[in-house]
């Protein structure tokens, strides 16, 4: 099993239990004598990448944290893209990590930039991780040139399971889902590694040629001439694995929104301008703008995604934001130019729950206020309440599946120390005894659970340990 779609199918105990099989036995776990937690890193001697900051931050942060299990959880998962799924090598003379995203040997533009995002804060003194971070941002400009459309990438020789999908698939493509985060999160771990390393070294030329084409392609995907090139098809019994239209998507009007044929999640859009990812390209385009001014000198880029942000930007005030029945003034997921919006939220990032994480709007303004009360309510159709926990799905994991990512995305937009701390305890108690977090979990019981090996959500768990060791101290004591 090494496709996502396919770990949709061990939610049952048992298939859970074999995954988990495969990723433990690369690890020898020890006790922690303080604890009584077992640790599930690998030995130092295994992980495949060390850093001395990292490992400062856990013994930091851990010793603050009065709850052993959750010490025991933050220990496991800050530092698990690191110790399981990055390879550092040098070509040319330059940084190149591959990252795979867990228990599937590929690597997402996405994943792979979220992935290493919460270690960036760490690079401007430590030399090593700043390469290893370099390294990932001169990969995604590699996978870029290779295909902007695609989402998920190869290393070396290897064959996609996915070849024989109804696309233009390249040697090097895993999977090719057009979704517009796939290139906004490259942006945003450039921009968060120049802002905080201030090394410019990764903006050469061939960053530069690699976001034209970033432009070329959201321009593109406008759809204001004609469809554009991009066309998917796949012969699969799961709907949202292949894409109405004969492979175009559900028509569209052109008012300036940016099409996603598919969902951060990887599965197909209903309505082809999905909400969050475009106010995301519009942060990521001004992230751009200010790189090609102030770095490339590439003035006419800067001009241009300076442009097209603002036209996105006013699209979404005209088409995205609409009265719900019971909220007021709510953002859309999906809408299509048409007047047609689809009123749900999803489980991955960008969603609309996650749109202040990603800078595109504050916490505190009241339209994204009515639109936290709706995806956090039952009025939500992919928002389940449970024994064991609530929060948001996906139609990914369909129906009674919570994703812990939610939880975490909940707790990091929230301005609620009582909130923060429900959501803690929920994530404590849903990792069903395996000391990590997984994709998803039933709502009534977390031991029924898909994906062990999800090293995204592990990372981000981390990240929130540490926004809140830094603005709530007193939760975790």
């Amino acid at each position: 099993m090494n496709s996502r779609r396919n770990f949709l199918k061990t939610s049952g105990i048992g298939i859970a239990g074999l995954a988990l099989s495969s990723y433990t036995s690369k690890f020898t776990f020890q006790p922690l004598a303080e604890t009584g937690f077992v640790s599930h890193r690998p030995e130092v001697a295994k992980r495949n990448f060390v850093s001395k900051s990292v490992e400062d931050t856990i013994a930091r942060v851990k010793k603050d944290i009065a709850d052993p299990e959750l010490a025991w959880l933050f220990e496991n998962c800050f530092p698990n893209t690191l110790d399981t799924t990055v390879t550092y090598t040098e070509t040319a003379g330059k940084p190149d990590t591959f990252v795979i995203t867990g228990d599937i040997h590929a690597m997402w533009l996405r994943d792979s930039s979220a992935q290493v995002w919460p270690y960036v804060q760490l690079t401007a003194h430590d030399e090593p991780l700043r390469k290893l971070v370099a390294g990932v941002i001169n990969r995604q400009v590699k996978c870029i040139l290779l295909d902007p459309y695609a989402n998920a990438f190869l290393d070396g020789d290897e064959v996609s399971e996915w070849k024989s999908d109804i696309t233009e698939m390249k040697p090097g493509i895993h999977e090719r889902k057009w979704e517009i985060d796939s290139l906004c999160y490259p942006i945003r771990l450039a921009h968060g590694y120049w802002k905080t390393t201030g090394d410019t070294s990764v903006f050469d030329s061939r960053w530069n040629e690699a976001m034209e084409l970033v432009y070329n392609t959201f321009k593109t995907q406008q759809r204001k001439e004609n469809q554009g090139p991009y066309s998917f098809k796949r012969t699969t019994s799961w709907q949202t694995d292949t894409v109405p239209g004969n492979g175009m998507g559900n028509p569209i009007r052109p008012v300036g929104l940016i099409c996603s044929i598919f969902r951060p999640s990887d599965d197909a859009t209903i309505f082809p301008f999905l909400v969050p990812s475009n106010y995301f390209a519009v942060v990521s385009l001004r992230q751009l703008s200010e790189i090609s001014e102030k770095v490339t000198g590439n003035t006419s880029l800067a001009t241009r995604c300076k442009n097209l942000a603002d036209e996105v930007e006013q699209a979404l005030k005209k088409h995205a934001i609409a009265d719900h029945l019971n909220y007021g003034k709510v953002i859309a997921f999906e809408t299509d130019g048409f007047g047609n919006r689809l009123w749900m939220d999803d489980s991955n990032v960008p969603s609309l729950l996650a749109l202040p994480y990603l800078g595109c709007i504050g916490v505190n303004n009241p339209l994204y206020k009515n639109t936290r009360k709706f995806v956090l309510s039952k009025d939500n159709p992919w928002y389940f309440e449970g024994k064991a926990a609530s929060g948001i799905g996906s139609p990914h994991t369909l129906q009674d599946k919570i994703w812990p990512m939610t939880i975490i995305m909940q707790a990091l937009t929230s301005t609620s120390a009582s909130e923060i701390e429900q959501c803690l305890a929920m994530l404590k108690a849903t990792h069903a005894g395996k000391g990590v977090m997984h994709e998803s979990f039933d709502k009534d019981d977390p031991a029924k659970y898909t994906r062990s090996w999800f090293a995204w959500v592990n990372t981000l768990f981390g990240e929130l340990i540490l926004k809140i060791h830094k603005e709530h101290p007193e939760l975790l004591k």
